[in-house]
């Protein structure tokens, strides 16, 4: 079950805000429990004991680090690291760290094949923020396992993000406050991400699948340019869309959830770039790894050597493929580049040619991310800047009619301009509050019409 399927919007939402306003305070966190799980399970329920069992000890791991001192303390603390880490590694990674063994030094190894559980990526990273907070004292040791199990479990950023910090929810699991100001402002963000999602990526999806699975030899620059620009949309708008709609849901049920996106595609530099794009994720790694292993404290060596540590890790986190791997490392390696003195050439430069130089790397980097094998990479890479005519099968105008060219117009446009909906205030003249009730309403209109007519619903971020 996704936040734009017809089940989400018209039973299971419903259902659950008006069971959850008509039950009193103190059993709220209970009836978000029970909707939570319901879910997870809607999606997953063959796994649903790994979401339990790692709910199950990362509540004792908090316990054993808060009454744990000096050594023992840091002793739990990697166990708990290695138990998380071990759990995550044995579902994602074991197949390709083992296929990597057996294809470098000529082994056989075998894993038993396990099907990869919906956001365990994103549930285990939970997990871990709440034993780091434990043991930096950021947060107290939570006694209440249900409250605990709402934390990891609660389905507005259960499946893909944003990545919420303990201690910056743990207030809001005891208490919070809903207001008609707030209701209201959650139903407009996650209607907006709704339309980001289905009226823009789930449209501009369709050309990306379509040309990337295509023969790069049999495609020309322009359908291979065209490719990686509806999948740089359609990644943004799926991702960002999904994050507005958890956003929102969080305010509907009185939770302040960060945000995860600053019109990353406005960037002037790859480190501009990672300040707006997966906010929570970035920031994640920076203060619970880049700052551990020493950040930029250490001299500039160790800088390098601690940058491409964490982007060698975020690309790993995304999926187990080396296209993936090297995605991330290309981002590290720019970041490198700038800090070696790239960013202060970029200061001369007009902002145009700042601007073309970030999304020039960022869209060649998306090939990795996209493309399934790196010989199929480096032929799209290849095909992009081959200058080659348009192959004698697959022509341009195949691909584009004017639906797909109102979505890219509208993705260009909502990538690099703040969106008038989302900046309003839902206090304001009350013309302008019609306005906006009326263009909420016509958009969710349409939103539900579309889903209705078309099946086609992808989300890139389940995968992970």
């Amino acid at each position: 079950m996704v936040f734009s399927s017809v089940i989400f919007l018209f039973a299971f939402l419903p259902l659950t805000l008006a069971v959850y306003f008509a039950l009193p305070g103190r059993v709220r966190n209970g009836v978000l429990l029970a909707a939570s799980l319901l879910f997870y399970v809607s999606g997953e329920p063959v796994y649903l004991w790994v979401m339990l069992a790692s709910i199950t000890f990362n509540y004792g791991f908090g316990l054993a680090v808060a009454a744990a001192r000096g050594r023992l303390k840091r002793g739990v603390l990697a166990g708990a690291v290695l138990v998380n880490i071990g759990l995550l590694g044995f579902f994602k990674y074991a197949a390709f760290f083992t296929t990597t063994l057996n294809s470098t030094l000529s082994t056989a190894l075998t894993v038993p094949a396990v099907a990869l559980p919906v956001g365990i990526s994103f549930f285990t990273f939970h997990a871990l923020s709440y034993v780091f907070d434990i043991y930096r004292g950021n947060a107290p040791a939570q006694r209440n396992p249900f409250a605990l199990a709402l934390y990891i479990l609660l389905f507005p950023q259960l499946i893909a993000g944003p990545i919420v910090r303990y201690h910056a929810i743990a207030p809001q699991l005891r208490k919070r406050e809903i207001t008609a100001e707030s209701f209201t402002e959650g139903i407009y963000r996650f209607v907006i991400g709704l339309s980001k999602k289905v009226l823009i990526a789930n449209v501009v999806a369709r050309v990306a699948d379509t040309v990337f699975a295509l023969d790069p030899a049999q495609i020309g620059t322009a359908l291979a340019w065209l490719g990686i620009a509806c999948y740089t949309l359609q990644i943004y708008f799926d991702f960002s869309g999904y994050s507005d709609m958890a956003v929102g849901l969080g305010l509907m049920f009185g939770f302040r959830l960060p945000e995860n996106f600053n019109y990353p595609y406005a960037a002037r530099s790859i480190q501009d770039f990672w300040r707006r794009w997966h906010i929570t994720l970035s920031t994640w790694f920076r203060d619970y790894v880049y700052i551990p292993l020493g950040g930029n404290r250490k001299g500039a060596v160790r800088t390098y050597l601690n940058l491409y540590i964490v982007f060698f890790l975020t690309g790993l986190w995304h999926g187990a493929s080396w296209t993936f791997v090297l995605w991330g490392l290309l981002h590290g390696t720019f970041l490198v580049v700038e800090r070696l003195g790239f960013a202060r050439v970029l200061e001369w430069l007009p902002r145009l040619a700042q601007h073309g130089y970030a999304l020039l790397v960022v869209m060649c980097a998306w090939v990795l991310f996209r493309s399934d094998t790196l010989p199929y990479a480096v032929g799209y890479l290849a095909r992009m800047f081959s200058l080659s005519p348009e192959g004698t099968i697959y022509h341009l105008s195949l691909y584009l009619d004017m639906r797909t060219i109102l979505a890219l117009l509208m993705g260009v446009l909502f990538s690099f301009h703040s969106a008038a909906l989302l900046k309003m205030r839902v206090v304001q003249p009350e013309a302008a509050a019609v306005v906006r009730l009326a263009a909420c309403a016509g958009l969710f209109i349409l939103c539900a019409m579309t889903l209705v007519v078309n099946t086609y619903n992808p989300f890139i971020y389940f995968r992970f």
